[in-house]
């Protein structure tokens, strides 16, 4: 069963990821889970789909793990909203600016919090940790359409929000 199916679901895998050593990774753990389940192989769908059907559901545990492990690195090194407003490039000077933009980054964080999951993710991952567009497609396992499409929903709330705050 190896020999005939591991290219196709290596390559199905390699061109899902576009890293070669997770595919193979993924590819390994594939064959392990069929082989520890075989004997639940009903046999409804040829043995091609449903090593197919794994290999999804790796990837897709991959990415959900990827995205837990993202939120726990943001919430274990997240910023104070005070520091994070020092840090603003402004040539404010007084204390008095200051306290205005550390209260914008406030808002702006508030309305980032109550985003959807998927729109926080995008927004930060481009906004905060400058990625590329294509970068965040391959980090949340998304489009890159779809990320636009996030992103540009995430953008006119925040936007529509903060209007609405001032």
């Amino acid at each position: 069963m190896v020999a005939e199916y591991r290219p196709r679901i290596f390559r199905f895998l390699l061109a899902s990821l576009r890293d070669a050593d997770l595919a193979e990774t993924l590819t390994q753990e594939c064959f392990l889970k069929a082989h520890r389940s075989w004997e639940q192989f009903r046999g409804e769908s040829s043995t091609m789909t449903w090593l197919t059907r794994i290999a999804i559901n790796l990837q897709k545990d991959h990415w959900r793990n990827r995205k837990i492990q993202f939120w726990r690195r943001t919430q274990t090194s997240a910023v104070d909203v005070n520091e994070a407003g020092e840090w603003l490039p402004s040539g404010e000077r007084n204390a008095e600016e200051q306290l205005l933009a550390r209260e914008q980054v406030a808002q702006v964080e508030r309305v980032v919090k109550r985003l959807s999951e998927r729109q926080r993710t995008v927004f930060l991952l481009r906004y905060v940790e400058e990625r590329e567009l294509s970068e965040i497609a391959a980090a949340a396992g998304l489009s890159e359409g779809t990320v636009k499409a996030h992103l540009s929903r995430a953008l006119a709330r925040v936007r529509a929000e903060l209007r609405g705050t001032r």
